[in-house]
């Protein structure tokens, strides 16, 4: 019954959402192009605490808990399990002071409206994951930028989304790179719960009534453990906090 009522409710949110990738598509040229990267990175803020209220039509809820403050002036890794890309817009909104800048696939550099825009005109890296030392030297050139401006780069280790919420195992070129261009920066776990249920019947209809959570845990300093004891420590910390149902 709820499957049948998302329908129309879907259907609903889908449009609000497109309207607001297009509003922001140009908010975001005319930030970009008139006033540069603070311009271009507050109509993405702005986009994306857009977003979040559309996923109000969809009866979604909403939890971001920090355990501690964040380091400042320092380069950031943000760890994060992935269940849908709707796991991006709350880490944009609420960690925006520390300029979260992605990993992603090159697929989405294209044909998006906003969101292609802001992968191909922020400070994020589009990768090939089928040429693994292209996509490297892209991640050694978003990590020589984080170091350099002390930003932060969001890395989504699983390597792909999770279906049903279950982690899946780290892969650990990506990190290890981005340590190795990072040394004086710190990592920060995050871990997403409840975001798969969004997509539990597919792109559409959208699941209803959702709360979904995140935590963010705290900071690790890179240089306090050799880089394969850091990938374990943070994969334990974000799985451990993934709910099971």
């Amino acid at each position: 019954m709820l499957k049948i009522i998302s329908y129309p409710i879907s259907f609903l949110f889908y449009l609000c959402f497109t309207c607001a990738l297009l509003v922001f598509h140009l908010g975001q040229w005319i930030g970009f192009n008139f006033f540069g990267y603070k311009g271009h990175k507050k109509a993405v803020d702005a986009l994306n605490w857009t977003i979040l209220k559309v996923l109000h039509v969809l009866g979604t809820r909403f939890s971001f808990t920090m355990e501690n403050e964040i380091p400042d002036n320092v380069p950031l890794i943000i760890v994060c399990n992935h269940q849908t890309t709707w796991d991006i817009p709350s880490i944009i909104w609420h960690l925006r002071k520390i300029h979260p800048a992605f990993i992603a696939k090159k697929e989405l550099g294209k044909g998006i409206p906003s969101i292609s825009y802001n992968l191909t005109h922020g400070a994020s890296v589009l990768i090939n994951r089928r040429k693994p030392l292209e996509a490297t030297q892209q991640i050694i050139k978003i990590g020589q930028y984080a170091a350099k401006n002390n930003r932060s780069v969001v890395i989504f280790p699983e390597g792909t989304r999770s279906k049903d919420g279950s982690p899946k195992p780290f892969k650990e070129r990506g990190l290890k790179t981005l340590f190795e261009q990072m040394p004086g920066g710190y990592v920060l776990p995050v871990t997403v719960n409840n975001s798969w249920k969004l997509q539990q019947y597919g792109f559409f209809p959208m699941g209803l009534g959702v709360h979904l959570k995140h935590r963010v845990h705290r900071a690790i300093k890179i240089s306090d453990y050799t880089h394969q004891e850091l990938i374990a420590v943070t994969e334990q910390i974000i799985t451990q906090s993934i709910s099971a149902t």
